[in-house]
């Protein structure tokens, strides 16, 4: 696998962030991520098929909102907080507290498992 592109804060785009969130399945992984920890790709669940979600994590990566790394064959991901908050200030608390109170995303979260991709 190539080395993913991960934009620089000042190159994230409002449309872009506010359209990888536009998924429920997508705002999930958000929730799931926000505790600030990494994870591995095969902790992550999600009521869609692998290659589904793969397209869900790439989207987010490809808008700056989270970071995939990849170390042999495992790939791990985790929320660009920071990042994002330089960026948008107060967006992502929105997004997480809307969420959380419209009870979207709650089908994703994580489960024990290999994290190998």
């Amino acid at each position: 696998m190539k080395q993913a592109r991960h934009p620089k804060p000042g190159e994230m785009v409002l449309t872009e962030v506010t359209a990888a969130l536009s998924d429920p399945i997508r705002v999930g992984l958000v929730r799931v991520l926000a505790d600030g920890r990494e994870r591995g790709w095969g902790e992550l669940r999600a009521p869609v098929a692998k290659s589904t979600l793969s397209h869900h994590l790439r989207v987010l990566r490809d808008a700056g909102i989270t970071r995939t790394r990849q170390e042999g064959t495992r790939c791990f991901v985790m929320l660009r907080r920071e990042d994002l908050d330089v960026r948008f200030p107060g967006l992502m608390a929105a997004v997480l507290a809307a969420a959380i109170a419209d009870d979207v995303g709650t089908q994703v979260g994580v489960g024990e498992g290999d994290s190998t991709r």
